[in-house]
């Protein structure tokens, strides 16, 4: 069996500008990056695409295939004879040297050149990495340089950040050795994939939004309790400098020539979980349906994705897909399907009832699956009023996955209409519980004392900002260790930091980090270079 960087080199794609072309693009509307990648310009024909979530249930520590059913997905909708582009976030080198691996799907559902996005892909979060620890330097620089704002070294919560897991950045001591090598002082480092720059860089909607956003960055306090901004350090102008380049999407295709705009890559559990706004809005300019995903489930990245983006872009699903395993209802149903299910039926209802989403619940096909087993996964939609199918993109591309591309296309064309789980105008606090309540089945929350203190003093300005919950992607609870739809829990928010430059508030539940560790035995260890080629990689 091929791997699937095996796959990848076998298939012959088109050159990039083939595939604009099919766009209706022209030569000055992209920029090529080699052969197979090309940077976007701005669209501004209207918007005319059925946009289309893909989320899924409670994943495994595997995860469940949800980018390669997207990618399958797109390409179905191509084979019953509709336009559809995908809207992808691009991949983090941590978990690609971690555990979880890219985010270029997987078998014959693929994007490609998959080495390329999977690694650097055009230098995007490499950008967005020396922009961020620009404004790092800036803020050192100034207590360096005598402190005329006023910062209180002490209140400084903007982090440097690193794209890659290093548990060793999480905590540390900066500007030791002398006077000239800066203030002494502890810091912390996040991975770039969680970074407030990075939500910044997916939600902007122009040039002119992104250097906005940037200045609007609360960096610290002053000794007075006054907060200090981003553009107090006059930082914004080059931030912008150092992002212009990057912000434009990226264009590449599937093994099937469908194409995809690959941009920006929050991390859903501690960041928002979206690709970028421009690439998303550009994909509903070019086609009829746009195929994207949030991370992980409709708790996580779906929350996100419809109360975050949604209402900040003015985006508004056709329709979402729930993808579920076999693997994933035997764990949450302790080997039992039946009881697993559950854990299906409680995303469904989030996104069809208390979002008010059109959906269909597909189940990505493994080869251990039984006929049995799938026969019950749809009797068990049946008995739910689901809408399901079952593909197999992973073995046969879009062929794999026509069953769902009609299936989508009909839940498409019926009436939906988005509503949000809490109102701008409730407070803070409120819109946490009703994330809680209404979306993990919480009874409610549980503020710790310092949690508690910011929520209250929160600044009049940020009073209709909207909540990003950082928490753990294995439980609808803030504890991984709760399975399938865990009862009579809280959850604990011990933290709560205000992203004003991105625009909103987040709220830290249990133990998440904002910098992720290596495993064990990292996936970096089987990664190498033979005959001059890459090896390993997936």
């Amino acid at each position: 069996m091929l791997s699937d960087i095996e796959i990848a080199r076998n298939t012959v794609v088109r050159h990039i500008s083939a595939v604009a072309a099919d766009l209706g693009l022209t030569e000055d509307d992209f920029e090529l990056y080699g052969k197979y990648k090309a940077k976007l310009s701005a669209v501004t024909t209207p918007r005319k695409a059925k946009l289309i979530l893909v989320t899924a249930m409670t994943p495994t520590k595997q995860g469940d295939g949800k980018t390669t059913i997207s990618i399958g997905l797109a390409d179905g909708l191509r084979k019953i004879g509709k336009k559809s582009i995908l809207a992808l976030r691009e991949p983090s080198l941590g978990p690609v040297f971690g555990m979880k691996g890219g985010a270029t799907g997987g078998g014959y559902s693929q994007v490609v050149p998959m080495e390329d996005i999977n690694l650097h892909f055009t230098g995007d979060f490499h950008a967005i990495t020396s922009a961020n620890n620009l404004l790092c330097a800036l803020i050192d620089n100034h207590l360096q340089q005598g402190n005329t704002l006023g910062i209180d070294p002490r209140t400084i919560t903007f982090k440097r950040c690193l794209d890659m897991n290093d548990r060793a950045l999480r905590h540390v001591v900066i500007g030791m050795g002398g006077k000239s090598n800066g203030v002494v002082r502890e810091d912390q480092f996040c991975i770039t994939v969680a970074s407030e720059v990075m939500a910044i860089f997916c939600l902007a909607t122009t040039l002119e939004d992104l250097e906005n956003r940037l200045g609007n960055i609360t960096v610290a306090n002053t000794y007075d309790k006054r907060e200090v901004k981003a553009r107090d350090l006059k930082a914004q102008g080059a931030m912008t400098v150092l992002l212009k380049g990057a912000f434009r999407p990226n264009l590449v295709q599937t093994l099937e020539g469908t194409p995809a705009i690959i941009h920006g890559g929050p991390f859903a559990n501690i960041a928002h979980g979206c690709n970028s706004v421009q690439a998303t809005d550009t994909a509903m300019r070019l086609a009829d349906y746009v195929v994207t995903e949030a991370g992980f489930g409709s708790d996580l990245g779906a929350e996100k994705f419809l109360d975050i983006k949604c209402r900040k872009a003015g985006f508004s699903p056709a329709c979402a897909v729930l993808v579920a395993t076999i693997k994933a209802m035997k764990l949450h149903g302790d080997g039992d399907i039946r009881s697993g299910f559950a854990n299906v039926k409680k995303h469904f209802d989030n996104l069809h009832k208390k979002f008010g989403l059109n959906v269909v619940v597909n189940l990505n096909r493994f080869a251990n699956d039984t006929e049995e087993e799938i026969a019950l996964f749809r009797a068990l939609c049946a008995e739910n009023g689901m809408t399901c199918s079952a593909s197999t993109g992973f073995v046969n591309g879009g062929d794999g996955c026509v069953e769902l591309a009609e299936k989508v296309v009909a839940e498409a064309e019926k009436a939906s209409t988005l509503t949000y789980l809490y109102a701008a105008s409730d407070s803070a606090k409120d819109k946490i519980n009703a994330i809680a309540r209404k979306c993990y089945g919480a009874d409610g929350a549980v503020f710790s004392a310092a949690a508690a203190k910011k929520l209250a003093a929160l600044a009049p300005e940020y009073a209709e900002y909207p909540i990003c919950v950082a928490k753990t992607q294995y439980s609808f609870s803030d504890n991984p260790k709760l399975l399938n739809v865990p009862e009579n829990f809280s959850i604990n928010v011990r933290d709560i930091e205000v992203k004003s430059g991105s625009g909103f508030i987040v709220a830290y539940l249990g133990d998440i980090i904002t910098m992720p560790g290596l495993p064990k035995v990292p996936n970096a260890e089987a990664i190498k270079l033979e005959h001059g080629e890459t090896v390993g990689l997936f």
